[in-house]
């Protein structure tokens, strides 16, 4: 039982779209991702996914509409919801993620950015 600084562990990645672990409250898991671009299109069928915005804005795209997602907000992703982050104007963006270990990256979608191991850190 310590604490974690967010920051100091976003300094230990540089990669987007690559998340990673750390980490994990009964069946959850606590994800830092840094996010830039566009991602992929997916949905999750059994599990529910909350997106903290620690930096930048976050554009989540669902089929009928973007929601914005600001500096300090969260926004939850509903299972079963298709959606896809994004980022604008080149914007690099630091998310925290809360979701259960079973949640695959990109879900039942494989594309050249899914991953399917999390470094803890």
């Amino acid at each position: 039982m310590q604490a974690i600084n967010i920051k100091n562990k976003f300094s230990k990645f540089n990669k987007n779209w690559h998340p990673h672990q750390i980490a994990v409250v009964d069946n959850m898991q606590v994800i830092l991702a840094k996010i830039k671009g566009e991602f992929v299109w997916h949905s999750h069928e059994d599990e529910d996914e909350l997106f903290q915005v620690v930096k930048g804005t976050l554009y989540m795209q669902f089929r009928d509409r973007t929601e914005i997602v600001n500096e300090g907000e969260i926004i939850v992703v509903p299972k079963g919801v298709e959606h896809n982050p994004q980022t604008k104007n080149g914007e690099e963006v630091h998310v925290l993620l809360f979701e259960k270990l079973s949640t695959a990256h990109t879900g039942n979608v494989k594309h050249e950015k899914t991953q399917t191991h999390y470094p803890k850190i």
